[in-house]
């Protein structure tokens, strides 16, 4: 019963660890792009939309890759 709840806490820390590696790296997105791209969002444009969902996905991809590792 022990590993099971040692296990889900590791889970969570590291589940906590890659959402704020990737809330950063979204930040640093936005602070080096030159365009706004939550005003673009919010004003509909879908490539924009496509560009950040992309950007997600793909940094996602690799924090999963890191932590498994």
């Amino acid at each position: 019963m022990m590993s099971l709840l040692s296990a889900i806490a590791e889970t969570l820390l590291w589940t906590f660890v890659g959402l704020i590696i990737l809330y950063g790296a979204l930040r640093l997105f936005d602070w080096i792009t030159p365009t706004d791209y939550q005003g673009e969002i919010r004003r509909g444009n879908v490539a924009a939309a496509v560009l950040v969902g992309s950007f997600i996905v793909s940094l996602t991809a690799i924090i999963v890759a890191v932590i498994v590792t």
